[in-house]
């Protein structure tokens, strides 16, 4: 990318050896807009295994993020999701799958990939569902606890 800032703020990701993977693998599932933009290697001055991959800067969906080669020290937590708002339940079952494989299932639409981020996978009308009133909040709020990959249809009808 240039060096125009488009993006105000932009996601940065720790990876243990993996960032390149990630973004290709992040790519591939979002597609459209989304894009390797450029890789760095580890200069000899830095830590890190000289002419290594360094870090990575990939789109998708539009978003820029960088993802670093940092090593073991830090990985990811459920303190930090992304959250991916779908359109249909075709999306959900899309996206659920796609990230979701060799990762693991969580509550409430979220899950964890193979890498350990946490990922929302919900639907976009969410926040409209649950702002229609105390009595649907709590119909809408009690079915999506009661899920793993969310069920549109289920969600609207409570």
């Amino acid at each position: 990318m240039s060096a125009q800032i488009t993006q105000k703020i932009t996601t940065f990701l720790w990876f243990d050896g993996q960032a390149e993977e990630a973004a290709e693998h992040y790519v591939a599932i979002f597609g459209g807009d989304s894009r390797v933009a450029s890789v760095t290697h580890f200069p000899a001055s830095a830590p890190g295994e000289t002419g290594s991959v360094m870090t990575v800067e990939f789109v998708i969906a539009g978003q820029r993020f960088i993802a670093l080669n940092g090593g073991p020290q830090f990985t990811f937590s459920e303190a930090i999701s992304l959250s991916v708002g779908c359109s249909d339940q075709e999306e959900i079952d899309r996206f659920w799958t796609r990230l979701g494989a060799g990762g693991e299932e969580g509550p409430c639409g979220w899950l964890k990939d193979k890498y350990g981020l946490s990922w929302q996978i919900v639907p976009a009308e969410l926040p409209e569902l649950l702002g229609q009133g105390a009595e649907k909040t709590e119909r809408v709020m009690a079915a999506v606890m009661g899920m793993k990959k969310i069920d549109l249809q289920a969600v609207r009808d409570a």
